[in-house]
């Protein structure tokens, strides 16, 4: 009985550390994916915006861009920080 309890919070705990190693990577997968939707939208109603709303689009657009590489520049290092 105390055998299988010890078990069980020992499988517990390393799956508790696992998690919390991997939890970060994926944030910051989903922020630069959502930044990058954000990019593509504002790239689209650019294409079919007048004159002054198109250049506000398109900075917009490079600001989600920017925005969406540094949050896969964070996702691999927090990948890499969880596997070494």
């Amino acid at each position: 009985m105390m055998k299988k309890l010890l078990m069980t919070i020992a499988a517990t705990t390393f799956a508790v550390a696992a998690f919390a190693q991997v939890e970060p990577a994926v944030k910051e997968t989903a922020k630069a994916t959502a930044e990058s939707t954000k990019e593509a939208g504002d790239n689209a109603k650019a294409a079919v915006s007048s004159q002054p709303n198109k250049s506000m689009d398109k900075a917009k657009a490079h600001i989600h861009k920017a925005k969406a590489k540094v949050h896969r520049h964070q996702a691999k290092k927090a990948a890499d920080a969880a596997v070494h």
